[in-house]
């Protein structure tokens, strides 16, 4: 008998498995608590429900400031993300060239590089260049980070596309690109859009690479980093945080479930286009 699905192992499993989400969320409901709580320092005892933390952070200057580059920055990494992961999606799983394995590695390889040594790389590079460190040197460290998973959200996709669909285009008249714009583009669409708020989230939430290339304008990560060492400073930025980390959820969220939803489509399709 499988332990797995007797009245023993079902028990055990899902006693794991609610010790897994309480070490995971434990912290962020911890987060979300103090962000209510009216006492000057982030401990307890609970002091009482308020909501001037929330107000506090939307007249902090310097917090706003940072908000606003993180913003851009993220905007720009997505953007570009995209526009580069797309194409190399399409190199990757409708064409054949020499040394496919080797360029699939390079694209790859910011995963496994540790972003420490990637971020004194790109200080470096960028004052060997000459190129003065700001929002845009932040972007294009971003852009390097994110476009691996950017490729590994589009190529799965694209890979369930049906090649032939492009070849029936071709067949009655249409170009290449009119059958790329007409035809994949649309079925891709889902898988682009879920690239693009990976990107963005990713951009938005890093601070390590963000940490050597950042010049005088930080993002919003390094505002939170450089803030930890002011107890007092702490309650307005916990509250930002609870902010962002709720639309972080919801975009997730959100993009996740139209995938699903067009992945859903993709499948009826193929299955009554068989029938």
């Amino acid at each position: 008998m499988n332990p797995a699905i007797s009245r023993g192992g079902r028990r055990v499993l899902s006693g794991i498995f609610a010790l897994l989400l309480l070490f995971l969320y434990a912290p962020i409901a911890i987060l979300v608590v103090f962000s209510f709580n009216d006492r000057q320092l982030v401990s307890f005892p609970w002091e009482g429900f308020t909501l001037r933390w929330y107000q506090a952070f939307l007249h902090n200057a310097a917090l706003l400031t940072s908000l606003r580059v993180s913003a851009q920055v993220a905007v720009v990494t997505a953007v570009v993300t995209v526009a580069l992961a797309t194409p190399a999606s399409i190199a990757l799983v409708r064409r054949r060239f020499l040394g496919k394995g080797v360029v699939t590695a390079a694209l790859l390889a910011p995963l496994v590089i540790p972003l420490v040594v990637f971020g004194i790389s790109l200080l470096v590079l960028f004052n060997t260049v000459g190129i003065p460190l700001s929002p845009l040197t932040i972007a294009v460290g971003h852009i390097v980070v994110a476009l691996p998973f950017a490729i590994l959200t589009v190529v799965p996709r694209l890979e369930r596309i049906p090649s032939e669909l492009e070849d029936a285009a071709r067949d009655l008249g249409a170009g290449a690109g009119t059958a790329f714009r007409t035809i994949t583009l649309p079925l891709l669409a889902p898988a682009v859009l879920s690239a693009f708020l990976i990107s963005f989230v990713i951009s938005f939430d890093e601070v390590v690479v963000a940490s050597f290339v950042a010049g005088d304008e930080p993002t919003f990560p390094l505002y939170v980093f450089s803030q930890i060492r002011l107890p007092r400073q702490l309650p307005p930025v916990i509250a930002v945080a609870v902010v962002v980390m709720l639309v972080s959820a919801l975009v997730t969220t959100g993009s996740e479930v139209g995938r699903w939803v067009a992945d859903r489509r993709l499948e009826t399709g193929r299955g009554g286009g068989g029938g």
